[in-house]
C-alpha cells in the first residue's frame, strides 16, 4: 500500500518542522494519534518513539532518515508488515510550505494489512496532515482561531 497527501501551510518551515519534531506533542494537533513516547531523546536519526493510535496496536517506530528543517523518516515492523512513514517539507518563495506525509507498506503480509487497515490508516495520514496545518497556522497567526 502507498499513500501520500500534500497540504499547504501558510507558516514558516520552523513553525512546521518544531511540530512536526515534536512527536510527542502529536497527539494535541489530531485524533488519530492517542499518544507518543519518545523512547530515545532528543528526535534525531536512529531515535524510536512508541505510538499509540485508536483501534490500532501501539509500534515502535525507528527513524532512518533525518535532516533537520526539512524531512524525517520512520519505519515500523510488525510480523509481515514493514511500514515506512515520510514527512517532507518544500519552502515556498512566499515563505509558507508544502509539506507531503507519505506512508508505504510491504512485505508478504502487507496486501492483507492494506485490505484490513487501508482505510483507516489513509484517514489518520489525512487527519495528521489537516491537524497539521491548523496548528501551525493557528501558532502563525494566520489560521482560523
Amino acid at each position: 500500500m502507498h499513500f501520500e497527501i500534500s497540504v499547504d501551510i501558510d507558516a514558516a518551515a520552523e513553525t512546521v518542522w518544531a511540530l512536526l519534531a515534536d512527536v510527542e506533542r502529536w497527539p494535541g494537533m489530531t485524533d488519530s494519534i492517542d499518544r507518543v513516547e519518545l523512547l530515545d531523546k532528543p528526535f534525531a536519526l536512529s531515535s524510536k518513539a512508541r505510538v499509540h493510535q485508536p483501534r490500532l496496536p501501539a509500534a515502535v517506530w525507528t527513524v532512518t532518515a533525518f535532516d533537520e528543517n526539512e524531512t524525517f523518516t520512520w519505519e515500523s515492523r510488525s510480523p509481515g508488515v514493514r511500514t515506512v512513514a515520510a514527512h517532507d517539507i518544500a519552502r515556498r518563495p512566499d515563505g509558507t510550505v508544502s509539506v507531503r506525509l507519505a506512508i508505504d507498506q510491504t512485505g508478504p503480509l502487507a496486501p492483507a494489512a492494506s485490505l484490513l487497515a487501508g482505510r483507516l490508516t489513509r484517514r489518520y495520514v489525512t487527519m495528521e496532515a489537516n491537524g497539521l496545518k491548523a496548528e501551525a497556522e493557528r501558532r502563525s497567526g494566520t489560521g482560523s482561531p
